[in-house]
């Protein structure tokens, strides 16, 4: 640990937050908790009140949120996550709509003011360099542009490079606290799942460029390319589905026509086997999510294949997936950044993958989106759409040939009622309709 660094308390670092202050939050398994739990504790001693909080998704407590500091914190998040979609959703906390490749611009146009940037980063190296690890995202432009920094040094944060180096000259105070990285688990993929899995992995053509999130389908699209050459990594984020790929040569960068040979992501969300593979690893660039998530630089690369997945979608192609109705659920996130990305791409592939049916056996294929509900990809975005039943292409077809193409792919048990809904929608005169009616 490099002793030339004046550490001070948690506790003090935080004074520096004042009533009105708006605080940016490093995102993800970076959340710094020592510092969250140290302005709660001001909080509590009613020493603050209309304290505004920003940030992407975080892992662990979102104590802030807490309904209890109603009037102390106001959580003003860039994504609903899990922790922090309860009180969202009743609203004693709150969303701001925006592409995730705009994040880094609410603070840099001035559009979200930042006045304490709370981040986490890695032990500095001989040249006074620290890593922000395993989150850039929004974080870079926070460092930039807010009045106060402080920074949580942890052993544990990986060493990674790309945008993630900042010199310890923009840090203001530093804390230091070995807590080990929250890790999200790894999903296995169900039956149903490894078939959406199967279907998308036939649509990635050898040296393509992937983007794909956490969970089980793209766990399961993953686990089914070992036989495929070349493929590169351009994403928002990574977790450990990709390491057997990396391991075996699969995963080389070969192909790209940007940052050859490289893996490029703004965050990373998984075991601590991901975290140690970042570190000090020069072949995974962590980069400004303003860079990743751009769609003009998504699409240099040839054979760009995004897999994003969905909540709803309808049968003109509307892709609902950061709401169910009104109840926030999530939010834009990077689904359209990539989505358009790639369908700019030279020779790539758009995919929106998801089960037809929930856990409780309601089709997710609908006539119309429930009421109030988001439109994050929009008819006009939308290509390939793929369920455990099947992979269609929906670019260059009419709505009423979209409406055949979606009911082929929706579960059986919901096929009926939805050519029903096609029939009652377009009426007998079309072909396409004639063809279900006589089925």
């Amino acid at each position: 640990m490099n002793t030339q660094i004046k550490f001070i308390t948690a506790e003090e670092a935080v004074k520096v937050i004042k009533s009105g202050d708006h605080v940016h939050l490093s995102s993800v398994a970076s959340a710094p908790q020592c510092l969250i739990k140290a302005m709660c504790a001001r909080g509590e001693n009613n020493e603050l009140h209309d304290v505004h909080i920003h940030h992407l998704h975080t892992e662990g407590p979102a104590p802030y949120a807490d309904p209890k500091f109603e009037g102390v914190f106001q959580l003003d998040s860039f994504f609903v996550g899990s922790n922090v979609r309860k009180v969202t959703q009743s609203g004693y906390a709150d969303y701001i709509p925006i592409f995730l490749s705009e994040t880094q611009r609410l603070y840099r146009s001035g559009a979200v003011p930042c006045d304490v940037a709370m981040i986490q980063v890695s032990e500095p190296d001989k040249h006074g360099y620290v890593s922000l690890g395993t989150s850039v995202d929004a974080t870079l432009a926070a460092v930039e542009t807010a009045k106060t920094v402080i920074a949580v040094v942890n052993k544990y944060v990986p060493r990674s490079f790309g945008d993630a180096i900042i010199p310890m000259s923009k840090i203001d105070m530093f804390v230091h606290d070995d807590t080990p990285l929250i890790e999200a688990p790894f999903s296995e993929p169900n039956e149903t799942e490894l078939k959406i899995g199967k279907y998308c992995a036939e649509l990635i053509e050898d040296g393509a460029t992937l983007q794909m999130g956490i969970g089980a389908i793209p766990n399961a699209v993953l686990s089914q390319l070992k036989g495929h050459k070349n493929l590169g990594i351009h994403t928002e984020m990574f977790a450990d589905g990709v390491l057997p790929l990396v391991r075996a040569g699969v995963i080389n960068g070969e192909a790209k026509n940007i940052d050859k040979g490289l893996m490029v992501s703004t965050f990373l969300m998984g075991s601590k086997e991901v975290y140690d593979f970042i570190d000090d690893n020069p072949g995974v660039l962590m980069k400004d999510v303003g860079y990743t998530n751009d769609p003009y630089i998504i699409a240099k690369n040839d054979r760009v294949t995004a897999i994003n997945s969905a909540l709803q979608v309808d049968l003109t192609g509307q892709v609902c997936a950061d709401s169910l109705g009104t109840k926030f659920w999530s939010g834009v996130g990077g689904q359209i950044d990539f989505v358009y990305g790639a369908s700019l791409s030279k020779g790539g592939k758009a995919i929106i993958a998801m089960p037809s049916i929930t856990n409780k056996g309601v089709s997710k294929i609908v006539d119309t989106l429930l009421p109030g509900a988001g439109v994050v990809t929009t008819r006009n975005h939308i290509h390939w759409f793929v369920t455990e039943n099947g992979a269609v292409d929906l670019y260059g077809k009419s709505l009423q040939e979209r409406a055949r193409l979606l009911i082929s792919v929706a579960h059986p048990s919901a096929q009926e009622e939805l050519d029903r809904a096609a029939f009652e929608r377009y009426g007998s005169h079309h072909h396409y309709i004639k063809s279900y009616m006589g089925k």
